[in-house]
């Protein structure tokens, strides 16, 4: 993987983010990927398999034009790479975000692991 591979990825990402269609949602993954919400998950939001993650994406969708999002490649060696983001909501929330992924046949992500920060409030 490359940079400009990891970012091909990423906007692809946003995009089926996005739409929500579980066409693109599989694109992004192979069939066996695990996705943690937190880097600690080994259990409960450990989401396994494709089609899981799939599901797990479209129980509980954002609203359209909710939110904004930027992400792009930090680091890439090999077949792993580290992002950045920001997530911005139209209510104000922002969620500073940190993946680590590691990618499988085709470019797809077999391992995604999400850390996000919420920022202090701005100090009047």
């Amino acid at each position: 993987m490359t940079h400009d591979d990891v970012q091909v990825w990423l906007d692809a990402y946003v995009d089926a983010w996005r739409t929500y269609d579980p066409a693109a949602i599989v694109s992004l993954f192979t069939e066996d990927a695990t996705y943690a919400y937190h880097p600690w998950d080994e259990g409960g939001a450990l989401v396994r398999g494709r089609d899981a993650i799939v599901a797990n994406w479209l129980e509980e969708q954002d609203p359209p034009g909710s939110w904004e999002a930027q992400y792009r490649p930090l680091m890439v060696e090999g077949d792993r790479a580290v992002a950045l983001g920001t997530t911005r909501y139209t209510d104000g929330e922002t969620y500073l975000n940190l993946w680590v992924l590691r990618f499988g046949e085709g470019g797809r992500c077999a391992e995604f692991v999400e850390w996000y920060m919420v920022p202090p409030p701005e100090e009047a």
